[in-house]
């Protein structure tokens, strides 16, 4: 789990964004928190596959099947909004690590500190195995099939596994193979992969099944059954899953047979979920499913998480909010049933670390000849949600030196700010303070304008100063733009004079602060800035201490 980093958004729909937890092909994954205090994992849609009609289309279909999965072994679908230009997808967010982590550790991290525990003792894996099954039997009742179930798809908590990212693999497989190429979205782990996947062929349960016994194979030896990419290259690999027996060695013989079944290179030759639960057995609900010692190692990396992590706290600091920033309304959701816990023996949770990452070393791209993408359903009519009526997408638009701060210029649903009397009058009726009496230079006096470089969409600013002593309001900024789907932005600041100028010394401005936004919340106070008269008589303006400055010329 990472802090927020400065291109990061801060609120998506209903839900404020706490933290970073991962990043994959697919998009990004926050952790958030909704206005009623339950804290969600969000993924946020990569834009470049929102913008392909066929991934759209049936990332649209695969969602709203997910929103009906039920059951204690998933990480239930909670919200979404699939029709925001940035489409996004919320999830119950799951106290525990992947089992990933758990048997191999960190990617990249010394063993020591990696937070591995090894492969599990068979009771643990079969147990494991229960639970993987009962979450597929509820995740293919929804009509689903997940695709991609591996050990980072698979987060353990103290009452059993639970199964995440259900129904998105597939929303993936409806780009052409072009644009696979030039998106990256296809970042697959061909070591947990069906033969039939791998030959491009029709997909049904029985490949979740083959996925479950070489998960389960991993869990028990910490290896794949069928090596990884790096042994000979991802071709290899794929000769392997779909020509060559898997490599068992290891596998305690109580479960080897029916790792192997599952293994089958003919999907109608492995067994069902059901007849998986026959022979893997139940969990008795007096014991605990994992050994003591990883229970104990859980807890004390939960301990620490607690102390590091403040949710309540800002996620930067309210003068440099970060850019872009997205506002994206929420989609009413259909509940999930409601879950019935497993009768894995009943321990208080602790917070982990969710097991987001960028993924280990056995997510190699694959190459595109593997694919033969089924064609693409006919895109339903877009349907907008109730929240949506106005604007679903952020522009963030950080001119912090051109708006007197930071302009976050983004869809809102809510009206503009209040009205106040314009800051640039003075009190004897003088628009723009021109008088002799005062700390500023008389050339310093009247209105300047500017436009933000780079944007051809018409941001402009307009800045105004009067005379005034040290404390005084002494400028005055307006700044404008458009915004997504034609709406626009209009941003007042005022700012005093924080010092009296010397002779050739630049003007020291004070922090900005919002006098009138429209919408209020597109608006943020700005730093302290300087304003120094060029040799071409145009002005400016830098922000203290940052270097970065934008040029206004005089327009009166």
């Amino acid at each position: 789990m990472d802090k927020l980093g400065p291109d990061d958004p801060h609120r998506i729909g209903a839900y404020r964004l706490l933290a970073r937890l991962g990043e994959g092909g697919m998009g990004q994954v926050f952790l958030a928190r909704s206005e009623r205090g339950r804290t969600v994992a969000l993924k946020l849609v990569r834009r470049e596959l929102a913008e392909q009609p066929e991934f759209r289309a049936r990332f649209r279909q695969e969602v709203r099947a997910a929103h009906q999965v039920g059951g204690a072994w998933t990480a239930p679908v909670l919200d979404s909004d699939t029709e925001a230009p940035v489409p996004w997808v919320a999830t119950g967010y799951v106290a525990g690590p992947s089992l990933h982590r758990i048997v191999s550790g960190r990617p990249g991290a010394p063993v020591a500190d990696s937070g591995a525990y090894g492969p599990l003792p068979l009771r643990s894996v079969q147990l494991l195995g229960s639970g993987l099954a009962h979450a597929l039997q509820h995740i293919h009742r929804a009509g689903l099939i997940h695709r991609d179930l591996k050990p980072s798809n698979v987060l353990l908590t103290i009452d059993g596994p639970r199964v995440i990212d259900f129904g998105i693999a597939r929303a993936l497989e409806s780009l052409a193979d072009g644009d696979l190429t030039r998106t990256g979205a296809m970042i697959g782990s061909p070591g947990f992969m069906a033969p039939e996947q791998v030959r491009g062929e029709r997909v049904t349960t029985a490949c979740d099944v083959f996925c479950l016994g070489s998960v389960l194979a991993y869990a028990t030896t910490g290896r794949l059954p069928f090596g990884v990419a790096e042994s000979g290259g991802v071709h290899a690999l794929m000769f392997r899953i779909t020509q060559e027996d898997p490599d068992l060695a290891g596998v305690p013989a109580e479960l080897a047979d029916v790792v192997r079944e599952c293994l089958a290179k003919d999907p109608a030759a492995r067994p069902s979920t059901d007849e998986l639960l026959a022979r893997l057995g139940e969990p008795q609900a007096d014991e605990p499913w994992l050994p003591a010692t990883l229970i104990a190692q859980l807890g004390r990396q939960a301990v620490g998480l607690l102390d590091a992590e403040d949710p309540e706290a800002p996620a930067v600091p309210a003068a440099t909010p970060p850019a872009p920033v997205h506002a994206l309304p929420t989609q009413a959701a259909t509940p999930p049933p409601a879950p019935t816990p497993p009768p894995y023996a009943h321990q208080p949770q602790v917070p982990y670390n969710q097991g987001y990452h960028p993924g280990p070393t056995y997510n190699t791209p694959l190459p595109p000849a593997y694919f033969t993408p089924p064609p693409a359903p006919a895109p339903t009519p877009a349907r907008r949600s109730a929240g949506a009526t106005v604007a679903l997408v952020a522009v963030a638009l950080v001119v912090a030196i051109g708006a007197g701060g930071s302009v976050y210029a983004f869809m809102n649903n809510k009206g503009g700010g209040t009205p106040t009397p314009d800051p640039s009058a003075s009190a004897s009726g003088d628009p723009v303070g021109t008088g002799d009496e005062g700390a500023l230079p008389g050339d310093y006096l009247g209105t300047w304008t500017a436009a933000i470089p780079g944007d051809g969409e018409g941001s402009t600013r307009k800045l105004t100063i009067r005379q005034g002593d040290v404390g005084d309001q002494v400028l005055s900024l307006t700044a404008e733009g458009p915004l997504a789907l034609g709406a626009s932005y209009h941003c007042e600041f005022i700012a005093p004079l924080a010092a009296r100028p010397g002779d050739g010394e630049p003007v020291l401005i004070g922090p900005s602060t919002v006098s009138v936004g429209r919408p209020a919340a597109s608006c943020s106070p700005g730093k302290p800035t300087e304003l120094t008269l060029l040799p071409d008589g145009s002005l400016r303006r830098a922000t203290t201490g940052s270097g970065e400055s934008l040029i206004y010329t005089r327009s009166d």
